[in-house]
């Protein structure tokens, strides 16, 4: 992996995991650990998508299937939490 290919898989995250963290208020981690939620979200959301049958291309597509997937790690983190 490129410098240039791990900055852009970081700033997909690191966009993905504000936005998962703007839709659960009140459960940010941080900038740090929203970078962390957006990358597993990213690996999350790549593996699980294309499963369902959603490809989604493209930057755009790279950066809603980060944020689905960080949605449901967020989801997930929530409710291991809670227990």
């Amino acid at each position: 992996m490129s410098v240039e290919s791990l900055v852009i898989f970081l700033l997909i995250g690191l966009v993905a995991g504000w936005l998962a963290g703007q839709v659960f208020k009140g459960y940010g981690f941080g900038l740090v650990g929203n970078i962390l939620v957006g990358v597993g979200g990213a690996f999350l959301g790549g593996f699980l998508l294309p499963k369902v049958g959603l490809h989604i291309a493209g930057i755009l597509g790279s950066i809603i299937s980060a944020f689905i997937g960080a949605l449901i790690l967020l989801a997930v983190l929530r409710l291991i939490k809670r227990v």
